[in-house]
């Protein structure tokens, strides 16, 4: 991906499972999976079905999926098309194991890896696709052109970015209310990542040279049965809003909360719950023969 002035500052804190692994605090804001996965591995595996139609993969087809995280999209792919073949590459070891411990179909494997230097032959698969991730990949071009190298030709090249400026509405309101109360956290808001706004990635996809390129939205809507099942997450200080929750006071931290709470229900509990929507930008294309 292009990194500006904000995406670098960004990038140096936001790695939840992209191209490089991370050291010290940085490093701990993605170290704990299972963390992760309460946090937005939920919304992953929601919008991870979505995801494997729009790329259009066949079953059978040999499939690599770049920054494969805690193994939302593998799954995904494995359960709609049982006899693809799945490699899974991401930067973070222990996202790699506890993907490893909890893959349901033997033909889905995960590694350790960089996606802007595959430890991969060329030509080897079918479908090369990325859930979530090619906005926090330092070098975009040069991760493309990794892509293209290992897709074969004719093969096909598909990813998606959360659309952070306003269709991603649970991190939407959780940095619209911190920064309300504390203006410095605008600096850590994703919206100001590179990617995440329509026709971005498009033009990445030309750029690489890539054919047929069609870009859409793809929407979900996430139900949460109470603010607590909204907000507990946050607590797991995983990802740029967790990290951040962790560094406040107690007193912060509740005023924050009760911020949210009132921006998100507007009035008492509701007893069914509530509804938050989320979209991302898919593209796709296909690679030259």
């Amino acid at each position: 991906m292009r990194v500006f002035f904000w995406a670098a500052i960004t990038f140096l804190l936001l790695i939840p499972m992209g191209a490089v692994p991370l050291e010290g605090d940085q490093a701990a804001m993605f170290a704990d999976a299972v963390g992760y996965e309460r946090f937005m591995g939920r919304w992953s595996r929601l919008i991870a079905p979505v995801f494997v139609e729009f790329a259009r993969i066949r079953d059978g087809d040999r499939v690599l999926d770049i920054g494969s995280g805690t193994g939302s999209l593998a799954d995904a792919i494995a359960a709609s098309k049982p006899s693809c073949r799945i490699t899974g590459i991401d930067p973070s070891a222990r996202y790699v194991s506890f993907a490893e411990s909890r893959k349901k179909s033997p033909n889905v494997t995960f590694r350790v890896g960089d996606a802007q230097n595959l430890p991969l032959p060329a030509a080897q698969f079918e479908v090369a696709i990325s859930l979530l991730v090619l906005n926090f990949i330092p070098d975009v071009s040069k991760a493309m052109a990794e892509l293209r190298r290992v897709t074969r030709p004719g093969g096909t090249i598909a990813a998606a970015v959360w659309d952070y400026g306003d269709g991603m509405q649970m991190l939407r309101s959780f940095w619209d209310a911190a920064i309300a109360l504390d203006p410095s956290a605008g600096k850590l808001d994703e919206k100001h990542m590179p990617l995440c706004r329509a026709g971005e990635l498009s033009r990445l996809f030309r750029n690489a040279g890539l054919l047929n390129v069609e870009e859409r939205p793809l929407e979900i809507t996430m139900r949460f049965s109470s603010f607590e099942d909204y907000w507990e997450p946050f607590l797991e200080a995983q990802g740029p809003a967790g990290s951040y929750i962790a560094k406040l006071s107690e007193e912060k931290k509740e005023a924050l909360r009760d911020r949210l709470r009132s921006l998100l229900l507007k009035s008492s509990e509701p007893e069914n719950g509530f509804s938050l929507r989320a979209r991302a930008w898919a593209v796709r294309g296909t690679v030259p023969k």
